[in-house]
């Protein structure tokens, strides 16, 4: 792919001779939405850590970053360069305020923007109240806020949609979309709910067993045998 914002290559993971992730190269553009999708331990949240420094283990690979490489940063390092990311648990703290989160996150980032943001995830009425108390879906809604802050070029979002209803799943993929859109923002994201990663990617990459499977739109992805039969099952109808 031409114009990558970010391009990861030979990312590796392992544990002594176990290898979690084995050789996976990607590229993503700049305001693309890509998908990554595969069965329980196929490396999908392990390649997200590699490309942000975190995690355990022997990692290799090289990141590259609107031109820059930044696989010699730590993980601080690479979100200062651009790289946010959520993860599967919310990453907040339960007794601050949701607008007290954002304060952090903007003195981390140097970046004052978190009205903005906060106004764009649809979680400003909540500023006054205490993380710890606001519904399940609003929870995760401030943890893909914190991972916004300051705008960064790629976002990786590590299951957003986990554990949110039928309807919370369709608005926060309406919203991604849209401000994938508006902002630039180029996606990266795992996701185990299909209609979510179905509705919103513009290209989806399957991993299995730490390798690249197949790549493709999701029509591609949804007609492939392989995907459906080691993947998908019924999904894929």
């Amino acid at each position: 792919m031409t114009g990558a914002i970010l391009s990861a290559q030979h990312m590796t993971r392992r544990y002594g001779g176990f290898v979690v992730l084995n050789d996976v190269s990607l590229e993503v553009a700049q305001g693309e939405i890509c998908g990554l999708i595969g069965p329980n331990g196929a490396g999908k949240t392990t390649l997200m850590d590699v490309m942000c420094g975190r995690g355990s283990g022997y990692s290799s690979g090289i990141v590259t970053l609107m031109g820059q490489r930044i696989d010699g940063l730590d993980a601080r390092g690479r979100r200062k360069a651009g790289l946010g990311r959520s993860f599967q648990k919310t990453n907040i703290f339960p007794d601050l305020t949701v607008e007290e989160q954002m304060m952090l996150a903007a003195r981390a980032t140097g970046a004052p923007n978190a009205p903005e943001v906060m106004e764009e995830l649809q979680i400003a009425a909540l500023a006054d109240r205490r993380a710890g108390d606001v519904s399940y879906g609003d929870q995760r809604r401030v943890d893909i806020a914190l991972a916004l802050m300051g705008r960064p070029p790629v976002v990786l979002l590590d299951e957003p949609a986990a554990g949110l209803s039928i309807n919370e799943s369709l608005g926060l993929s309406i919203l991604l979309k849209d401000l994938a859109r508006r902002w630039r923002v180029s996606v990266i994201i795992v996701e185990h709910d299909m209609d979510v990663i179905f509705s919103i990617c513009d290209r989806i990459i399957v991993l299995q067993l730490g390798e690249i499977l197949t790549a493709g739109s999701a029509d591609e992805i949804r007609a492939n045998p392989d995907v459906v039969r080691a993947y998908l099952g019924s999904a894929a109808t």
